[in-house]
């Protein structure tokens, strides 16, 4: 029974878990139902690795994915090639900001970054801000419409068909 429990543990491990979730941190919305409601991405303002300010506010007008990761998830370190393909595909368009939830912070991340060779902005941000998000595991993935409002979250190693279907709307 033993080896069982192990055997589920590194599975569950390696593969993560994978699902779409509409669970919404805020909403915003026409009161009169004319509208359905969308919730609204939290707003921050995090460093990158090279120490300049990126806040989400100034990326209103265009879809962003955010990304929710760390250096020490199995899992996250196999969705790297996937957003690294999309940002070399999409990213003039539809910024990719991986965010490291990582307690070291620079000190971890950067050696990881270089090491798996991140294309994307990669942001120094915490497990707080990953619960505003609802973002309870990791990786969380969110695409965020041009307005701010969340667009979709997956929970996982995302595919390329599952984020490439997730901003369709804004890839043309």
């Amino acid at each position: 029974m033993k080896g069982l429990c192990l055997a589920l543990g590194v599975v569950l491990a390696s593969f993560g878990c994978e699902r779409i979730a509409p669970t919404p941190p805020a909403v915003a919305g026409p009161a009169d139902g004319s509208e359905s409601a969308k919730a609204v991405a939290p707003e921050f303002t995090l460093r990158d690795l090279a120490g300049a300010e990126v806040s989400l506010a100034a990326l209103r007008g265009r879809p962003v994915v955010i990304d929710f990761w760390a250096t020490w998830c199995a899992p996250c370190e196999r969705q790297v090639p996937v957003l690294n393909a999309f940002h070399d595909k999409h990213g003039d368009r539809i910024p990719v900001l991986g965010i490291a939830v990582d307690v070291d912070g620079a000190t971890r991340v950067k050696p990881f970054v270089e090491q798996h060779e991140l294309r994307y902005r990669v942001l120094l941000g915490d497990e707080g801000l990953a619960q505003d998000y609802d973002a309870f595991g990791f990786p969380t993935l969110y695409v965020i419409r041009p307005d701010g409002t969340i667009h979709s979250a997956h929970v996982g190693v995302v595919s390329p068909e599952a984020l490439e279907a997730a901003v369709a709307e804004w890839a043309g």
